[in-house]
């Protein structure tokens, strides 16, 4: 990879016991990530001790869910943060462990690296108004944080932003994650700033076109994986100038880890 390069990865785990007993680790060693953000852990502190502290050489940061065996948030990384910020300082929220951020910075940068798990409103509407609250809780975070410093933000956004980040776009127009008002928050935020904007959808910046191959979550009914009946929910949302740097981009389904698949984006810039 050489110094000049930072390989980051992206994975919803499902459950890091789930995943690692499907080997997610020994991939982890052999694909060697400089950081790797990780999401539904569906696990606590006690869970991870003396076991997932570490994965594959990588330390672990985590913001873990009150509720046992739900959601959960980390970023295993090489290179040990200059702080690390759990949570979004939103009572609801926090308690439901969705944002860890680790921060790299030195004299001349600041930079950071955010894992974060946005709520998914498929289960009722109940929890589509809990996932419209966190998108008005965390766009303002995010826009105080773009004026700040260079960030890469990694996760599961549980948002199909266009048509072509999902195969049936037509007969999901009124289901949870690709509803208008979702989308219409995408776009803001991937606008300008001075719309309310200013991050960069990294993978689409390098394939603009893509759809089957873009795909990161398949659901577990029917035949959707064997069918590439995909949406991409899986983001690295970056600073322009982060994102400008991103040369290579890949969705590794060779094995199944999860629901989800690994999203890797290789930058030109040193860890």
């Amino acid at each position: 990879m050489g110094n000049s390069s930072f390989r980051l990865t992206t994975l919803n785990l499902n459950g890091i016991r789930s995943a690692t007993s499907k080997g997610v680790e020994a991939w982890i060693a052999a694909h060697r990530p400089d950081c790797i953000c990780v999401q539904e852990l569906k696990a606590q502190a006690s869970d991870l001790a003396g076991r997932f502290e570490q994965l594959a050489g990588l330390q672990g940061y985590f913001h873990f869910a009150e509720k046992k065996g739900y959601s959960g948030v980390g970023v295993y990384t090489r290179q040990e943060p200059s702080d690390v910020i759990v949570g979004l300082g939103d009572a609801e929220f926090d308690a439901e462990g969705r944002y860890v951020e680790l921060r790299f910075d030195t004299p001349t940068r600041k930079r950071s690296i955010i894992s974060a798990y946005f709520p998914s409103g498929s289960s009722g509407d109940e929890r589509q108004q809990a996932k419209y609250r966190f998108l008005d809780l965390v766009h303002p975070h995010l826009l105080a944080l773009v004026a700040q410093r260079d960030f890469i933000l990694c996760g599961d956004i549980n948002i199909a932003h266009q048509q072509i980040d999902l195969k049936n776009w037509r007969g999901n127009q009124k289901n949870s994650g690709f509803l208008p008002e979702e989308r219409a928050w995408m776009t803001q935020l991937l606008g300008p700033r001075e719309a309310g904007g200013g991050l960069v959808d990294v993978y689409r910046s390098l394939h603009p076109d893509t759809t089957g191959e873009a795909y990161t979550w398949w659901s577990n009914r029917g035949q959707a994986y064997a069918n590439n009946v995909g949406w991409r929910l899986d983001y690295h949302l970056a600073t322009p100038a982060l994102a400008e740097l991103a040369r290579r981009a890949q969705v590794y389904k060779d094995e199944k880890f999860s629901d989800h698949a690994p999203l890797t984006i290789d930058y030109a810039f040193a860890a």
